[in-house]
């Protein structure tokens, strides 16, 4: 069983939180088959035009740019790192109330009809990949669980739909730390708690898996 974990933040777990959740389900998951696709070292350029025209040069057999050649070599590499998985952890904060840039553009590369959904003869969407099972791991300094803020919030929502709504995966877990911005006084005891549903995301997993 192989398990790939998205990281997607950059800062240093001693100052953000989903980066200290990313740390945390690695050290205890370790003796599973785990690789990290980290997306802010991976070579990403931006989905648009210039993939179009690479489709375009590929069917024809004209030469590539350099950054044409970039964009399909780093699609594909995404799309071969989430073929090879069974179970997909996703580790992101919540940015200005969605996620972060280089995790819309993995998205943007593997969320393809024919490899990760399909239409049926009704012209519904189908989930192509419903072995697969998903973990979501997020972080986000105020408090968007309230009927108020909720909808506000399209980073685990967002995530959450296209893994399994439009993926067709099975979330098997979701761990979100809220509010630990918001009540400075309980920072602390906030992300501890978190800290530990992180542990136990990890070892339902483990036991699942071994």
């Amino acid at each position: 069983m192989n398990v790939l974990v998205i990281k997607a933040n950059n800062r240093p777990a001693t100052e953000a939180v989903s980066s200290k959740m990313y740390e945390t389900f690695m050290e205890e998951v370790k003796g599973l088959n785990v690789t990290t696709f980290d997306v802010y070292e991976e070579d990403m350029p931006y989905f648009g035009q210039d993939l179009f025209n690479a489709f375009g040069k590929v069917q024809s057999g004209a030469e590539l740019t350099d950054l044409e050649a970039r964009i399909l070599a780093a699609k594909q590499k995404a799309m071969d790192a989430l073929t090879a998985a069974d179970v997909v952890v996703f580790a992101f904060p919540l940015w200005n109330l969605t996620i972060p840039a280089p995790l819309q553009t993995f998205i943007d590369y593997v969320y393809q009809a024919g490899f990760t959904f399909r239409y049926n003869e009704q012209g519904q969407l189908v989930g192509m990949m419903p072995e697969k099972k998903a973990i979501i791991l997020s972080a986000r300094g105020g408090i968007y669980s309230t009927p108020e803020a909720a909808p506000m919030e399209m980073a685990v929502n967002y995530i959450r739909n296209v893994v399994g709504g439009v993926f067709g995966m099975e979330v098997i877990n979701e761990v979100v730390i809220e509010g630990h911005n918001a009540f400075p006084d309980r920072k602390d005891e906030i992300i501890n708690e978190g800290m530990e549903k992180v542990k136990e995301a990890a070892a339902q997993l483990a036991k699942q898996l071994v």
